[in-house]
Formats: structure tokens, C-alpha cells, sequence
């Protein structure tokens, strides 16, 4: 191993703590110019300090949550735009405990004001502290070993981090295990992607023997094994997967979440989705509700609610429509509510009748469902739990991720489920919200812009 990557968290850490530091300093400044002395009781040296040290920590948990801290993980676009996110909930929760603090609502320009000086400083901080890293740490050069050509998917998302991976050299299982060996040798890590679970073990050996790192597409029997819990039988151990979704005591704290976060948003929307509701049956006069039905634990079938955003006949017939098929029979209103969400909010009536979770893998219709299940058999897995408004796959993956990449994702959510990770979740929505990833369309033909560019320059030479 490179002696620089055993200090890579330090160079991380301390950079993470500059810039909390910073931020903090910030708002220091604005409290004691701003705040301090026109509170009804003012605090003394401590009672300035703790409140400083308050917002300190808000930094530290809104960053962890939204990923913001990860440099040289995440692309420095995604990096930025997490702290952003991060910056306007921390700014607006201080803004509530100062008012609270001084019995009315204190002046906002103030934090308005920190909250643009925020961004200047982080929008610093990220191009600074992204070229040191990259300086430090330069692209990892790595050999993928395939096994078909379903590879290649892998190969262009892992081509659009040209700052962290470098693809070097591609080579068939087929070839002798001596020559791959060689060739595994000569890089700093290897990827490896759909060959046999026996194949796959024996250079996984081979790179821990030799202090190579691996990158491995996992199979749906890995990610259930990721979920299992360690046990020993006297001085044997064991690995055991329960295989039945939640315990008991995670489904009660996962219903008392859905149904408070329910009652509040609801309660907190209402104005909002009277509007929408007025506003879908003024313009054609159709109904205002959308009810369909969708797949939910065990596989029961339930009517989902949303606010209608296609005409009438969009699926007169029964004719089911792709959801690129259906956007010409979207309404003027239908597109406004589609691109806020607004149309998803009735669903939080789905999640109070007990049908639905806030977090979950996204409710399929049963006609679709049969037809991955052709495919990939063990797409009825991710009915272990109910079907949420949001999931691991919506806020991690893209709008076209592929539905096998997505059951994955929802069978990691199952095996590793806690309550932190539902909040964790739900918070991580509000950012994809403002901030829609690419689609893999869109992420595929840039890579192969860039490989075409590359080629011509070095035609070039």
C-alpha cells in the first residue's frame, strides 16, 4: 500500500475541520454583531460559546447526512451542492433558536447575508481543497476482469470519475489465471465484474494476498449476505441471515416515523395540495385524484393515490404507458406538480392507512412486476417491507437506473435497515429534489465524448 493512502483520512479530517472552523467563525462574528446584546437576557461568555459550539455541531450533523464532508468521494459538483443544501438547513434551524432565544422573530438579514458568505467560502473551499487532494492522491490505475460484455455498463460510470479511476487495461476470465495474475500485479487495484462466485473468490484471495484493491459488483446472495448477523456455535463461526425482513421492534419505530412525519407533512402541505387540487380541476375539468394499483409487503395489491398530471384517456383501454411514452399526455399543471413532487404528496394518506412507508422501495405495478420477474426472479425480494414514498435507490440512483441496479439497491436498504438510516434517507430526498442527478443516458455519452475527444488528441500526436 502507498504510504500517502494511510493518511488519506487525516488529510480529509483536517481539511473537514478547517472549514467547520471557518463556518463557525462566521457565525460567531454575526451573533456577537448582530444578536448577542439585543436579546431580552442577554448570555454571558459561556452561554455565547455553547451556542457557538451549537451550530458547530448543527455543520458536523447536516454535512454527515447529506455527504458533505466526503472529498475525493464524491465529484466536487456533488460535493458543493451537498454543502449548500447543508448551509440553508443549518442557517435556517439557527435562525429559529435565535428567534426563540429572543422571545420574537430577530432580524433575518443577518443570516441571509452569512448564508451568501457561506457559500463564497465553501465554493472556496471546494476547489482548493478538491485540487490538494487530487495533487496528493492522483487517479487509482486499475485492470477490470469481465466476464461479458454487461461489463462495459460498469466501465463508463466508472469513466466518468476520471479523477479518481483510471481503467487502464481490460481482460477476459478466459484467459489463463498466470497472465491475469501478472496483470493484476502491475495496477493499484482490480474490478471485478460478472464472473463466477469461484472465479471471483480465487483473485479475491489473490488481491488480499498481495495488497491489491478490489472492486467487486455484488450479486443479490452477496448483499443478503452483507445483511447478516455474526454468531458463533462454541468456537465456530456462523454468519446468519434471517431472511424475513424487519424485527418486530424496528416495523413499531418505523410505523410511529411514517405516522408522525405523515401528520406533520400533511398538516404542513395542506394549503399547497388545496391549490393543486383546485388547479388540476380547472383545467380540464377531469377528476383530481389518480389511483392505480401497486405492489406493497407480501405482495399485496393496493390503490395508490397521487394528483392526477396526465389527461383523462391517458390509458384508455388499459394500455399501460412507459413513463417516457406517457410525457406527451402530461397536463400544463400536471408538468408543474411533476417537477416540485407535488404530485406524490396524496400518498402520505397511503402511508397513514398502514398500505405504505415513508421509506421503502418504490411501489410497483403488478402487470410491470411480472415482467422483471421473467428477467430477474428475485425481484418479489423487495417485498420483504412496504413499499415506501422514497428509497435508497431514489436518492442514490439516477432516473434510468437499470431495475436490477435498483432491486440491489432496495435489498442493501432491507439488510442494512435502521431507523437513522430512514431520517438519513428522507433528508437526502429534499437534496435530490433540488438537485436531480444525471440520468445514465446522459452520463454514458458524455463519457464517450471524452474517450472521443482523448482518441482525436492522441491521433493528433
Amino acid at each position: 500500500m502507498n504510504r500517502k493512502d494511510g493518511f488519506k483520512r487525516l488529510v480529509t479530517f483536517i481539511s473537514a475541520v478547517f472549514l467547520m472552523v471557518v463556518l463557525t467563525g462566521i457565525f460567531g462574528a454575526v451573533w456577537y454583531q448582530n444578536y448577542s446584546e439585543i436579546i431580552d437576557l442577554p448570555f454571558y461568555r459561556r452561554g455565547n460559546w455553547v451556542l457557538i459550539g451549537i451550530y458547530c455541531l448543527l455543520i458536523w450533523l447536516f454535512f454527515q447526512v447529506y455527504g458533505g464532508f466526503k472529498l475525493g468521494y464524491l465529484k466536487k459538483t456533488d460535493m458543493f451542492y451537498s454543502q449548500l443544501i447543508s448551509m440553508c438547513c443549518v442557517n435556517t434551524v439557527t435562525y429559529f433558536v435565535i428567534s426563540l432565544i429572543g422571545r420574537h422573530f430577530m432580524a433575518v438579514t443577518p443570516i441571509i447575508l452569512m448564508t451568501f458568505t457561506d457559500f463564497g467560502v465553501i465554493a472556496l473551499w471546494t476547489l482548493i481543497a478538491g485540487k490538494m487532494y487530487f495533487l496528493i492522491y492522483p487517479p487509482r490505475k486499475l485492470i477490470i476482469i469481465y466476464g461479458s460484455s454487461q461489463a462495459a455498463v460498469l466501465v463508463m460510470k466508472m469513466s466518468q470519475r476520471v479523477d479518481k479511476y483510471m481503467i487502464c487495461e481490460s481482460v477476459s476470465i478466459d484467459e489463463p489465471q498466470d497472465k491475469i495474475r501478472e496483470l493484476i500485479k502491475k495496477y493499484d487495484g482490480v474490478i471485478i465484474c460478472d464472473i463466477t462466485a469461484e472465479q471471483r473468490d480465487s483473485y479475491l484471495r489473490y488481491c488480499f494476498e498481495n495488497s491489491k484493491r478490489a472492486y467487486i459488483a455484488p450479486s443479490i446472495s452477496d448483499i443478503i449476505i452483507r445483511g447478516a448477523e455474526d454468531i458463533r456455535l462454541f468456537d465456530t463461526p456462523l454468519m446468519l441471515c434471517r431472511n424475513y425482513g424487519l424485527d418486530f421492534e424496528d416495523r413499531l419505530a418505523k410505523r410511529v416515523l411514517d405516522i408522525v412525519f405523515s401528520v406533520f407533512v400533511l398538516i404542513l402541505t395542506m394549503p399547497v395540495m388545496v391549490v393543486s387540487a383546485a388547479a388540476i380541476k380547472l383545467c380540464d375539468g377531469g377528476p383530481v385524484f389518480f389511483r392505480q394499483d401497486r405492489l406493497t409487503i407480501n405482495g399485496k395489491v393496493f390503490k395508490i393515490l397521487k394528483f392526477r398530471s396526465m389527461s383523462v384517456d391517458a390509458e384508455k383501454n388499459g394500455k399501460h404507458r412507459l413513463a417516457t411514452e406517457a410525457d406527451r399526455f402530461i397536463t400544463p399543471v400536471g408538468r408543474v406538480i411533476r417537477q416540485f413532487r407535488i404530485d406524490e404528496l396524496p400518498q402520505l394518506i397511503n402511508i397513514l392507512k398502514g398500505d405504505m412507508s415513508v421509506v421503502g422501495p418504490r411501489p410497483e405495478r403488478p402487470e410491470f412486476a411480472e415482467e422483471y420477474k421473467k428477467e430477474m426472479p428475485e425481484f418479489d425480494y423487495r417485498l420483504k417491507v412496504k413499499a415506501g414514498l422514497t428509497g435508497y435507490a431514489q436518492v442514490t440512483g439516477v432516473y434510468d437506473t437499470s431495475p436490477y441496479d435498483k432491486l440491489k439497491m432496495d435489498l442493501m436498504y432491507i439488510e442494512n435497515f435502521s431507523l437513522l438510516m430512514d431520517l438519513q434517507i428522507i433528508l437526502m430526498t429534499i437534496k435530490t429534489m433540488f438537485f436531480p442527478g444525471k440520468t445514465n443516458a446522459e452520463t454514458t455519452e458524455t463519457a464517450l465524448g471524452k474517450q472521443q475527444t482523448k482518441e482525436k488528441k492522441e491521433n493528433k500526436k
